[in-house]
């Protein structure tokens, strides 16, 4: 869990990032893991909670942009801003 060859948090997807941390969650609950490991699990966990957070907001503020019809059928989106 600790190795080298982890994907970068800021690069995965909220399912990747969300099974990754139910992994982090079982093992720090498990408590059979050596302290140093325990902390760099927790860390990583830290991460990908902000990432699964993240991304949860950008599709909540996707889903606030669609535009609904008078009788409440999607139209569109808004223009996103800054893009």
């Amino acid at each position: 869990m600790t190795d080298q060859t982890q994907t970068p948090v800021e690069e995965m997807s909220f399912e990747a990032a969300m099974a990754e941390l139910e992994q982090v969650v079982s093992k720090l609950e498990r408590g059979d893991v050596a302290l140093d490991e325990s902390i760099a699990l927790y860390e990583r966990g830290a991460a990908l909670r902000k990432r699964c957070d993240a991304k949860l907001s950008e599709a909540e503020e996707k889903v606030a942009a669609i535009t609904l019809d008078a009788e409440g059928n999607p139209t569109g989106t808004k223009p996103a801003e800054g893009l």
